[in-house]
């Protein structure tokens, strides 16, 4: 299985979306600062993922997610998660 996730840096508040077989794995490595272009963003949270069974169909839509149309896609996807977190820090 291969999977396409999207994690939230807490540091920065930015968006980081990648591609892995190993899920739980990469995550922690991501949040260990083990990956160059997100070791200067951690701490990290999964916002999102999606599993599928063919590795071409999932970096595919890792390429999407990537894009300005996937970026929309995600943060409409994620508007009441959005939402409701900003109404905590504004509190």
């Amino acid at each position: 299985m291969y999977f396409v996730y999207v994690l939230k840096s807490m540091k920065d508040g930015n968006f980081y979306t990648g591609f892995t077989d190993s899920f739980e794995e990469r995550v922690k490595k991501h949040n260990e600062g083990l990956v160059t272009s997100t070791k200067h963003r951690k701490p990290f949270n999964l916002v999102y993922f999606e599993a599928g069974l063919s590795k071409t169909d999932s970096l595919h839509r890792e390429i999407y997610l990537k894009s300005s149309w996937g970026k929309r896609y995600i943060k409409n996807r994620l508007r009441n998660y959005l939402q409701d977190n900003l109404k905590v820090v504004s509190h």
